[in-house]
């Protein structure tokens, strides 16, 4: 199986690791540390070696951020992981802390008496993530040191070695352009902003500028690696010795230069010696590649990494691809929901039983390449837990009378899939279809949108929260989030979310549409599907054309779940017609007795 079920961390984590840590300060010379949930990418998903975080707290989320000071510390993440945190941080030796409603400078100004020593890695921070703290310790008076060396990893005794897996090609018939095109359309926009080069630090960036792949990141595709681009489309591209071919060699080309990543900092010194003006994204650079250039001569442009917004903007062969890969993938969801319906009546299974198995049904299609991430298998008070993740000492037995939230997707070369279900496994109560259909109002309502050229995700947020505000409730996560093609199942720079951004939507654009509602020690309910923003067309009657999207997740709704009562005769209309286009997608690739279900589970409500 591409995911375990093994604890990655527990509550013992800071009180094993808080006294090595605080002895290696001491020895620095350290009143405090700041430890980000990063490595030295700026990676979302981390290889085992970079959970500095997860080392020193126990809290093996994917976004946060902690403060070890010698008396106190504290750990802060945002709202989807309320919950986790608790379970997973002591809180004797660790305050808990969400954002935005906490900023974590304004805690350490609190905590922290001016002439104090705090220390950060400038390999695991940007400018962007280090800027609220710079900003406090001018105000507060504390002293905010760059290390040569994390004291995580001199404190971290069995911390294991970096990944080193091979790179290897990805075709163009997934990519659907050259490297050498993409580089050379890239290369002329950077010398229309003046610049001579651009730094690129963001795996996801490398990966796809020059169709590339690799496996040093769980659930995620990623090669290690950084790049600079030039103007003129050649490039050099850093890589360990030993994740390189001659297959690699040959696939780059001539205009590709590969480079020991051990040598990067020496390239760098030599392109600002040279009088280079190079592009440098604030927010996705580590500052220690910043403070080279700057030290060395460089001048430097701020601006967003070059390739985020044409990666993020698919172009028609990698959207076909999505396409393909989600009725793939919906035939094989489909095939589990089947086999849960069968199977979950019984009180047999349990989210590690089920999330097993579906990750079997994603196999048998002979073309999954690895999970997108770790399964969300949720029964009953753990579906309330917006990113659980089931392990051996958690593992719930999926009974009747609950629910059961799934969220997962799949790597294929093709495309990346990210969906979630809820499931009522027996009778479900009056309240559970009420809040079901409130959520699946607020997805109808996004999934029709129709909306200008220049509107933002934020903008849209509101469509899929009204109905449950109208109600009183409300969910702690974003509405959606962009997804990769064969890339990270979370992608910017776009998202749907009350977070403001200034990112308009774009055809070609893939986002998720997830509202969700989730009663803490009780249920959680969430419906997810991806959307591809649609080029803009004509309204009769309009003034102006109107984008929208296309929803090309395929897999059955819960009809049990769902208050006829509730919806409006649009909205009915669209769940049938959503069923119709799952029903016509996925019959063929199905078993008989499936096809069969799957014909009673989409028929007209």
């Amino acid at each position: 199986m591409f995911q375990t079920f093994e604890p990655a961390s527990d509550k013992t984590f800071a009180s094993q690791h808080l006294p090595p840590l605080r002895k290696v300060l001491k020895d620095m010379e350290l009143d405090g540390l700041i430890v980000p949930h990063d490595d030295a990418y700026l990676n979302e998903y981390l290889p085992p070696y970079a959970e500095r975080l997860m080392w020193v707290s126990g809290f093996s989320g994917s976004a946060g951020l902690g403060i070890v000071l010698e008396d106190k510390a504290a750990v802060f993440s945002d709202g989807r992981y309320r919950i986790q945190l608790k379970d997973q941080v002591d809180t004797e030796l660790f305050s808990l802390h969400i954002t935005p409603e906490e900023d974590p400078a304004e805690w350490l100004c609190e905590n922290v008496g001016g002439g104090g020593v705090i220390g950060y890695d400038p390999l695991l921070m940007s400018k962007a993530g280090l800027a609220s703290f710079a900003e406090a310790a001018k105000r507060t008076g504390f002293v905010l040191k760059a290390l040569t060396e994390n004291p995580i990893d001199v404190a971290w005794a069995d911390q294991p070695e970096p990944p080193c897996t091979m790179v290897v090609p990805h075709p163009d018939e997934f990519s659907g352009e050259s490297s050498a095109s993409k580089r050379k359309r890239l290369g002329e926009a950077l010398s229309k902003r003046g610049a001579s080069a651009a730094l690129l630090t963001a795996p996801h960036s490398v990966a796809w500028l020059f169709n590339i792949r690799g496996d040093d990141v769980h659930a995620s595709p990623l090669p290690l690696g950084r790049a600079i681009l030039f103007a003129d489309g050649t490039a050099r591209l850093f890589l360990r010795p030993e994740k390189v071919d001659k297959t690699l060699h040959r696939h780059v080309g001539d205009d590709v230069i590969i480079v020991d990543e051990a040598d990067i900092d020496d390239e760098l010194k030599d392109l600002a010696q040279g009088g280079a003006c190079v592009l440098v994204d604030p927010a996705l650079t580590p500052l220690h590649f910043v403070e080279v250039l700057s030290a060395s001569g460089a001048s430097i442009i701020e601006g967003e990494d070059p390739c985020a917004l044409p990666r993020a903007i698919k172009n028609e062969i990698e959207l076909a691809g999505s396409r393909q890969a989600h009725i793939r993938d919906g035939a094989a969801v489909t095939r589990f929901l089947h086999w849960l319906a069968q199977t979950a009546p019984t009180g047999t299974l349990t989210e590690i039983s089920a999330a097993q198995k579906l990750e079997a049904f994603r196999s048998e299609t002979n073309a999954l390449r690895d999970v997108s991430f770790d399964t969300i298998s949720g029964a009953g008070p753990h579906g309330a837990i917006c990113h659980y993740r089931v392990t051996t000492k958690t593992d719930l037995a999926i009974e009747p009378g609950t629910l059961y939230l799934v969220d997962s997707g799949g790597q294929y070369q093709d495309g990346t899939t990210d969906i979630t279900r809820t499931i009522a496994v027996g009778e479900p109560t009056q309240e559970m279809r009420d809040h079901y259909t409130l959520v699946l109002k607020g997805h109808i309502a996004l999934a029709t949108a129709r909306f200008p050229k220049g509107t933002s995700g934020h903008q849209l947020d509101v469509l899929a929260r009204l109905p449950l505000w109208e109600a009183g409730l409300d969910y702690d996560h974003g509405t959606g989030h962009g997804v990769g093609s064969y890339l990270g199942v979370h992608e910017g720079p776009q998202n749907i979310s009350k977070k403001p951004i200034r990112q308009a939507l774009m055809p070609g654009m893939i986002c998720s549409n997830e509202p969700g509602y989730y009663k803490t020690d009780a249920y959680g309910i969430r419906i997810e599907n991806l959307i591809i923003v649609t080029k803009p067309a004509p309204i009769d009657g309009g003034e102006r054309e109107m984008m929208g999207f296309e929803t090309i997740t395929m897999a059955p709704l819960e009809r049990e779940l769902i208050n006829k009562d509730l919806l409006t005769d649009a909205e009915l209309a669209w769940v049938n017609n959503y069923h119709a286009q799952v029903r016509e997608a996925l019959t063929s690739l199905l078993p008989d007795e499936t096809a069969a279900w799957l014909q009673q589970r989409t028929a007209a409500i």
